[in-house]
């Protein structure tokens, strides 16, 4: 005959679940705090900027810190424009390469393909930044950027697109290391999504004598959308955070003259990479402080816009059923 347990171990049960409880509170309140300490900070480290120029400083492009005059337009259009071409470039790379791994690619080619691209994600960005500048951009200028000028240069519209001293450093170069570094990431969350789709339900469309891009368009992607998008803001996160490797090839120029893919520009994060260990307490410093917070409601913007789009992709879903 089986022994009961002793009644201390009956006893532990709810004690340990109350415990642990706790401590999920407190690790979820912690992370709160964390982020409110983060913002508060930003706030009063940016506060002379901020009395000084308001929002004016979002537009104003002119960044002298010999005369005192800064604004954060260059730096603004800089990290959005490169972070555009990096999704852009990465977003249907990565779907095709999730799409190959999950549902076209042979058995004995998953496991070492798979662990490549991940491999990329653990490559340095310092790497990529002296792999963009010393072989990517001299390859960009001359393979690239001289035939398209080239070609459009009396191209109303195309001809300013593509203007810019042909040396293979600017916004268009930036966006493309980003997008080589964002593709492992996106890939993978897309590979991983894509992989939990039932079978069954896979299987059964393909009974039905759907094609492989019906099963994915129908099938996968309804049931993944959230996944999906959630992979998409990750990669387009990390490419409006980079750093070191955007500080090497966007060409750290705080002008905007025109709008041109192979001009010279900056992002905020180099411009705080490159002036913040040298700038000097006041006003200069309060307007790199003043750049991170804006940086932070981008990321804020950008995150609150995805989930408006999986709640509204949610309540289309419903209102079809």
């Amino acid at each position: 005959m089986k022994m009961p347990p002793p009644p201390g171990r009956l006893r532990a049960g709810p004690v340990l679940d109350r415990l642990f409880a706790v401590l999920a509170r407190l690790a979820a309140l912690l992370t709160l705090a964390l982020l409110a300490g983060i913002l508060l900070s930003l706030f009063i480290g940016a506060r002379p900027a901020l009395e000084k120029y308001g929002l004016g400083f979002l537009t104003n492009s002119v960044w002298d810190p010999v005369t005192g005059e800064f604004g954060g337009a260059v730096m603004i259009v800089g990290t959005l424009a490169t972070s555009i071409i990096a999704l852009v470039i990465a977003v249907p790379v990565s779907f095709g390469i999730a799409v190959f791994l999950t549902e076209l690619s042979p058995a004995w080619l998953k496991r070492p393909l798979g662990t490549a691209i991940e491999l990329l994600a653990a490559v340095p960005s310092i790497v990529y930044g002296m792999w963009g500048l010393l072989v990517f951009g001299p390859m960009l200028a001359t393979y690239v950027q001289q035939p398209l000028q080239s070609v459009f240069a009396n191209v109303p519209l195309l001809g300013p697109l593509f203007s810019g001293p042909p040396v293979g450093i600017g916004m268009l170069a930036a966006g493309i290391i980003l997008a080589i570094m964002i593709i492992p990431f996106i890939a993978a969350v897309m590979r991983d999504v894509f992989d939990v789709t039932p079978p069954m339900l896979k299987e059964s469309a393909y009974a039905l004598g759907s094609t492989t891009w019906e099963v994915v368009y129908k099938v996968v992607l309804p049931y993944t959308k959230g996944g999906v998008v959630g992979g998409i803001m990750l990669g387009l996160g990390r490419a409006l955070g980079e750093t070191m490797a955007v500080t090497f090839v966007i060409g750290n120029f705080n002008q905007l003259d025109g709008f041109s893919l192979f001009a010279p520009a900056n992002s905020i994060t180099s411009a705080l990479a490159n002036e913040f260990a040298e700038a000097g307490e006041g006003l200069h410093q309060a307007a790199l402080i003043y750049l991170g917070l804006v940086l932070f409601f981008i990321t804020f913007v950008v995150l609150s816009l995805s989930k408006l789009l999986l709640a509204r992709l949610r309540r289309n879903e419903g209102a079809g059923a």
